[in-house]
């Protein structure tokens, strides 16, 4: 405590930016995330999640240290991933929400998955940086005509 009473701290708090550039920061980081899963990079994808990070799928939880087991063996490969949506951010303080559509096409043990998924990330802002603690992913519907 300072003399004042008040709290003292050593840094000011991390920059916030407009609501209109931390939407662009997250989507770029989403963009980014991507890209990383693509370049089938674990030390890439890992600098996205938190520790805490899992994935929730209709096979159920993996979480970070699994999930990134997968792609350092080669087990799990991605070749495609690309938003068909943008993805609609929400920012709640130092929570995010980025929900959009996608398809990728996967490999895991040795077979070839193409999905349509509707994506929702929830990030958490810790020392200025997002990082995302729960990924969720859902099946499309078809799209009309297909």
């Amino acid at each position: 405590m300072g003399e004042s009473g008040e709290h003292e701290t050593a840094e000011p708090p991390p920059d916030r930016g407009t609501p209109e550039a931390e939407h662009a920061r997250l989507a770029a980081i989403v963009d980014a995330w991507a890209a990383a899963i693509v370049a089938n990079d674990a030390e890439r994808i890992a600098g996205f999640m938190a520790e805490e990070w899992v994935i929730v799928s209709e096979s159920g939880i993996t979480d970070r240290e699994a999930f990134l087991g997968y792609v350092r063996s080669g087990d799990l490969t991605h070749s495609a991933m690309e938003a068909v949506t943008p993805p609609r951010v929400r920012v709640h303080g130092d929570t995010a929400t980025a929900t959009a559509r996608i398809t990728n096409t996967a490999h895991y043990g040795g077979q070839r998955f193409d999905a349509a998924e509707w994506t929702t990330d929830v990030f958490v802002r810790r020392d200025g940086h997002w990082r995302c603690v729960l990924s969720h992913i859902t099946p499309a519907a078809p799209s009309a005509g297909s």
